[in-house]
C-alpha cells in the first residue's frame, strides 16, 4: 500500500523585495523542517521518492528534512494546481513505495482534503499528512485515500 506525505513548506521570511519563489526559511522555519524530519525517521516513513517546488523555502525544507531519497524539482507544484499535484503523484515511479511532496497552501491543503475527504481546519506552515492510498501511483484519484495523521508543528 503506497504512502504519501504531502508537506507543506516551513516558515519562510516575510520577502520584502524578494521575488516570491526566492524566499527562504526562517529561523523558526528551520528548526520547524529539522523537527518534521526527525518525526518523519521516528515513525519509519523515509520516502522512497520526492516531488518538491523549486521555491527556495521548499527546496530548503526539503534540505533540513535529511530525506536522502531521489528529487524532482516541479514546477507545477508551485504553480498551485491540486489536480497538477495528482498528476504529478500519478507519474510517481513505481518502485517509491513512500512518496513526500513539498509544496505550498492552499493547495496542498486542498489535495489532502480532495485525496481523503477529510482534512485538518488548518494547514499551518510546516504541517504534513500522511495518506495511504491502495494500489499503485498511477490509479490514485480524488477519495481513494485513508488520512492516516496530520502533524504540525505545535504538536
Amino acid at each position: 500500500m503506497p504512502t504519501l506525505i504531502v508537506l507543506r513548506h516551513a516558515k519562510a521570511v516575510a520577502g520584502f523585495g524578494t521575488a516570491d519563489i526566492d524566499r527562504v526559511l526562517n529561523d523558526r522555519g528551520r528548526r520547524d523542517a529539522a523537527a518534521a524530519g526527525d518525526w518523519l525517521r521516528a515513525n519509519d516513513l523515509v520516502p522512497g521518492h520526492v516531488l518538491c517546488s523549486p521555491a527556495a523555502r521548499t527546496r530548503e525544507t526539503l534540505d533540513l528534512l535529511a530525506a536522502g531519497a531521489g528529487v524532482s524539482y516541479e514546477p507545477g507544484i508551485y504553480a498551485g494546481d491540486p489536480d497538477g499535484l495528482l498528476t504529478l503523484v500519478n507519474e510517481a515511479p513505481d518502485d517509491a513505495g513512500t512518496l513526500l511532496l513539498v509544496g505550498h497552501n492552499p493547495s496542498v491543503h486542498q489535495f489532502v482534503h480532495d485525496l481523503t475527504g477529510e482534512a485538518p481546519d488548518a494547514f499551518p506552515t510546516c504541517a504534513l499528512a500522511v495518506i495511504d492510498l491502495p494500489g499503485a501511483w498511477d490509479g490514485v484519484r480524488p477519495g481513494l485515500g485513508t488520512l492516516r495523521t496530520v502533524r504540525t508543528p505545535k504538536d
